[in-house]
This record gives structure tokens, C-alpha cells and sequence, in this order.
């Protein structure tokens, strides 16, 4: 009779610690890590190539307008030197005074402070609302409404912040600008609730009474407000413009008075710090206040689920500064009054700083003071390189077609898929510790 040797038993699972594994480097070489860079699904890498793009339609704009160098083309072929060496100058010549505008000057380096700082905090002066703005429409694509009112409730929080400005001559000193910049948060959060409300309780459609507002507002400030006795300045006779803000009420210069930056730019840091934290904190409720279609009450809409008529209401509280800082700040047009060019393009332009940005706060802050820089420097590119500011906007444009349809972008730079990264598979041995014998194994 022969006798079999019994199997051993399986020994129990060696510690994870112990266990034999793939080399890490070999995955993560660095190689893989530069080439992982250059791929479609690099967002970052597709937005820089998108600004790249706009900058280089820029330079062809710059060119095209200056009649001396299209000239020059007409004997291209005979002499293309003359051509070339004018378009250079043109392109050059624009965007170093761009530059010089909105970031440094080095013919400043031995100047003052405010020379040398100048052209940086302008910058940043500029792109206070539109941090404020750009946060504010983030919030609404994030809950998947799309809210292109910035325009009408800018006007409306405007109205508010400056009527206390300059008709709360009791207050006191700091409770005097603290107040108001609470009554331009809570004019815009009104006329934002009333969007809220109509959609909530009304299921209409947020961009149609978001467009109509706009207009509402815009021609109730300049057709009807300033020119009533309230808000009317007498001593602009036949102006639409209103009475200027009291001192105290207007927002304190942030790194002295020479250098135009106020304390917007730290109120607009910290809505970022404060809209990030409800992103992460809150992504289910975010992603849920929209709610979904009520199958008993089809002419209601959506049907309401918790906080979403709270949030549709208070889509602008984040950007709630946009309208103060445009007002009481020092990037205001009319010397801190009241006018119909209050708005200055500002709800628009959030829009575009938020789909630049990719609704992510810290995104749109740098969406914000790439904006920010182009506004600034536009001035002095048109004075000194005597190119059209109008070039500016045709940058902006560009930036947002690109960001919005970045599969162009991927196909003009031949930008491939990114290979997805497979763990290593390893059979184990027959009789390894951990794993079964090979006659226990199941067939198959």
C-alpha cells in the first residue's frame, strides 16, 4: 500500500511589511514623470498653452493693425528683412510695455517705492473684484446653475454701499466702512435671493431672469436713480453721477497711500480661504442643490431639497465684496461715486475668470491677476507702444475659447492621452507563505 504525504497546511499571511513588491522607482522614474507632464489631462499644462496661443493671436493682431508694417509686406519677397524686423518691433515693443504696466518697470529699479511698486499693485487692485466675482459665479457652476447676473446685482450692492457712503455721515470713523460694505454684501444678496426665489418656488429658468435683471437694474441706476435728489450730485449739473462717498467710508490703502491697493485684496483672500473650505467640506450638498425634477409637480421645476433655495439665494454672499471694492475701492472710475459705468464690464468678465480658473477658488485667483495684469497693462501699452487696448480684449476672448474647448488646444500641440499607470501583476510561487497549494487551487 502506498501512502501519500500529507499537504501542508497553509501557514498564516505573511505581515504586508514582509511581503515581496514591485520597485516604486521603476514606475515613478523620472522619465515617466516628465512625460506624464506633456499629456491631455494636464488641465494646467492646456490653460498655458491656451494663454500662449491668445498672446501669439495678440501678436498677430499687433501687426496687422500698424499700417507702416503692412506696408513693408507688400515687397516681402524682395526684402523680407524690413518686415520682419518692424513686426518685431511692433510685438515687442507692446508686450514689453504690457509687461512694464502691470508687473515691473526696470527702468524703476532706482526710483521710489511707489514707482517700483506701482505697475504690481495696480495689478492687484484691478483683480480684487474679480476674485470676488469670479468665487461668486464658481459657486453657482459648482451647483450646476449657470448665473450671468454679476452685471445686475454689482449695480444693485453698489447702490446700497454708496448710498450709505455718503448719506450715514453719523457713523462713526470704522463703524461707518464696516457698515457699509455689510449694505453692499446684502444688496447683492437680495437682488441674487430674488434669482433664488423665482427659481425655487417658481422653477424659472436662472439665465433668462438673470439677463433681464441686468437690464433692470443697469437702467433703473441710470435712467431713474441718479437723477433723483437722493442720490443726485449737484455739483456735476446734467451728469448721471452721484454724490461722492464720505472719507471714512471709503476702503483704507493696504501698503500706504502712494500705491493704489486697498484692503479688498485681504477680504478677497479670504473668501478663497472660506469658498475652498465649503467645496471641500460640503461637495454632496453642493452637488445636490439643484435638486431633481418633481414628477407630481412638473410646473414647479426642481423640486427643493434641503439648503437649495438657501444656496440659490446666496449664490452671490461670496462675491459680496465685488460690488464694495468697485465702489468704495480705489479702482473706482468716478472717484468714489456713483455712475452708470459702476459695473466697468465686471459681471462678465467674472464669468470668464471662473471658467478660466476651472471654478476652483485658488484657480481663480490666478485667473484673477492674469486679468488683472492685462487690464493694467493695457493703459500703458496703448500710450506708449500706441497699439489699440481693444487687443487686450481680443486676448481675453481668445484665452476663454480656448480654455472652454481645450480639445483644440490638445490637437494644435499634438498633446497625447496620458498611459494609465498598471500595477505590476507577480504570480506567486506554489507553496509561498500566504497562498494556497497548487492541487487546492480551483480549476480555471
Amino acid at each position: 500500500m502506498s501512502t501519500s504525504t500529507p499537504a501542508p497546511a497553509p501557514g498564516p499571511a505573511a505581515p504586508e511589511s514582509t511581503r515581496p513588491t514591485a520597485d516604486p522607482a521603476a514606475d515613478r522614474s523620472l522619465a515617466t514623470v516628465v512625460r506624464n507632464v506633456f499629456t491631455a489631462e494636464n488641465t494646467g499644462l492646456v490653460t498655458v498653452l491656451a494663454i500662449v496661443l491668445a498672446l501669439l493671436v495678440g501678436a498677430v493682431l499687433i501687426v496687422l493693425s500698424n499700417t507702416t508694417t503692412m506696408n513693408m509686406a507688400g515687397y516681402f519677397f524682395q526684402d523680407p528683412s524690413d518686415f520682419l524686423s518692424s513686426a518685431w518691433n511692433d510685438v515687442s515693443s507692446a508686450y514689453s510695455a504690457l509687461f512694464e504696466g502691470s508687473v515691473f518697470n526696470p527702468a524703476t529699479i532706482s526710483g521710489t517705492p511707489t514707482q517700483f511698486f506701482g505697475p504690481i499693485t495696480n495689478t492687484l487692485e484691478y483683480a480684487t473684484p474679480l476674485i470676488f466675482g469670479g468665487l461668486g459665479i464658481s459657486v453657482a457652476f459648482r451647483a450646476g446653475m449657470f448665473n450671468i447676473g454679476g452685471q445686475g446685482q454689482t449695480i444693485a450692492g453698489a447702490i446700497c454701499a454708496s448710498y450709505v457712503a455718503f448719506a450715514w455721515t453719523a457713523l462713526p470713523g470704522v463703524l461707518h466702512l464696516v457698515v457699509a460694505v455689510l449694505a453692499g454684501i446684502v444688496g447683492g444678496l437680495l437682488f441674487g435671493g430674488l434669482v433664488g426665489w423665482l427659481k425655487a418656488r417658481r422653477g424659472a429658468h436662472e439665465v433668462i431672469v438673470t439677463i433681464m435683471l441686468n437690464y433692470v437694474a443697469f437702467l433703473f441706476l441710470g435712467s431713474w436713480l441718479l437723477n433723483t435728489s437722493l442720490f443726485h450730485d449737484p455739483k456735476n449739473a446734467g451728469q448721471a453721477i452721484s454724490k461722492p462717498a464720505e472719507s471714512d467710508a471709503i476702503l483704507p490703502h493696504l501698503f500706504g497711500s502712494g500705491l493704489n491697493t486697498d484692503i479688498g485684496l485681504l477680504l478677497a483672500l479670504a473668501a478663497t480661504v472660506g469658498v475652498a473650505w465649503f467645496f471641500q467640506a460640503l461637495p454632496t450638498r453642493l452637488r445636490g442643490a439643484r435638486g431633481r425634477p418633481d414628477p407630481e409637480r412638473p410646473h414647479r421645476g426642481h423640486r427643493r431639497r434641503p439648503g437649495a433655495d438657501r444656496l440659490d439665494a446666496g449664490l452671490r454672499r461670496t462675491d459680496g465684496h465685488d460690488r464694495v471694492t468697485q465702489t468704495l475701492g480705489l479702482a473706482n472710475p468716478n472717484n468714489n461715486s456713483l455712475a452708470p459705468n459702476i459695473d466697468a464690464g465686471l459681471g462678465f468678465t467674472a464669468i470668464t475668470v471662473a471658467l478660466l480658473g476651472r471654478t476652483k477658488p485658488w484657480g481663480v485667483v490666478w485667473a484673477s491677476l492674469l486679468f488683472g495684469a492685462l487690464q493694467a497693462g493695457g493703459a500703458l501699452m496703448q500710450t506708449e507702444a500706441q497699439v489699440s487696448i481693444e487687443i487686450i480684449t481680443v486676448i481675453q476672448a481668445v484665452i476663454v475659447i480656448l480654455v472652454a474647448a481645450p480639445r483644440l488646444v490638445k490637437e494644435i500641440f499634438r498633446l497625447r492621452a496620458a498611459a494609465p499607470r498598471q500595477p505590476p501583476t507577480r504570480r506567486a510561487a506554489p507553496g509561498e507563505p500566504g497562498t494556497l497549494p497548487d492541487r487546492c487551487r480551483r480549476p480555471g
